[in-house]
């Protein structure tokens, strides 16, 4: 399945501050494979996730998602393959209520009404949010407002999903079942989190970025338990580790 592909080819990255958030990444991401992107504060984690649907666009390089060559031409059809939920849920959340949040990806593809209802309901049962629909987005928990912002990526149905800090804010107990609903999607997904535990538990493969560069690209159990590479890149052992 092509479609679900995600292939970085020697992409770098210039803020117009001048700063080089990416410096010749280079990867690819197939069908179906879980993967968690890991790094210190500054590595180039966020940015990475950007260039993903074509929220930006690389200074030099180049993005492929399926088919697709990411250019200013194909970044709307992109946009529909991938759905990314944002470190800040802030930045996705700007309707009056859930439910408009929730239902404005899929009307902006065009569905009837019926069947808009139908992805909201779905996405929102899935995030255990079906209770928040008729709420201000902005009277709602930091969690609450987390688990909209997924449901809204969810209801697009995105054959990739990508994810930047998703249980950050969440109490155990949504955080395990954000664990579940991830393990749950099928498709290809890519995890920017600090959660390394989440990383280990939900993702088979690990790639560790470190001043915009690629340094470390395997197999999660390996690179997570491998002191010495997380200590060189300012990173600890997971938590459910430490102990042992």
């Amino acid at each position: 399945m092509s479609h679900h592909i995600v292939e970085f080819k020697n992409v770098s990255f210039r803020y117009p501050d001048g700063t080089e958030a990416l410096k010749g990444i280079h990867f690819r991401i197939i069908h179906g494979e879980s993967v968690g992107v890991i790094g210190a504060n500054g590595a180039g984690k966020s940015t990475l996730l950007q260039h993903m649907n074509g929220c930006l666009m690389p200074t030099s390089g180049s993005v492929t998602i399926g088919d697709l060559l990411l250019t200013l031409k194909t970044r709307r059809e992109i946009r529909r393959k991938v759905g990314i939920v944002f470190e800040n849920p802030d930045d996705q959340l700007f309707m009056p209520t859930v439910f408009d949040d929730v239902a404005f990806g899929p009307l902006n593809l065009g569905m009837d009404e019926a069947r808009v209802r139908e992805r909201v309901h779905e996405a929102l049962r899935m995030v255990h949010g079906l209770d928040l629909r008729d709420k201000p987005p902005h009277h709602l928990s930091a969690g609450q407002k987390r688990a909209v912002a997924i449901a809204s990526v969810m209801a697009m149905e995105p054959d990739i999903l990508a994810m930047d800090e998703p249980a950050a804010n969440l109490d155990p107990r949504s955080r395990r079942l954000l664990i579940m609903l991830l393990k749950t999607f099928s498709h290809s997904k890519i995890i920017a989190s600090h959660d390394l535990d989440l990383i280990l538990d939900v993702c088979e493969r690990c790639i560790v970025i470190r001043d915009g560069k690629v340094v470390a690209d395997g197999r999660s159990a390996e690179i997570l338990t491998n002191r010495g590479l997380l200590e060189e890149n300012n990173l600890e052992l997971p938590l459910s580790l430490q102990t042992r």
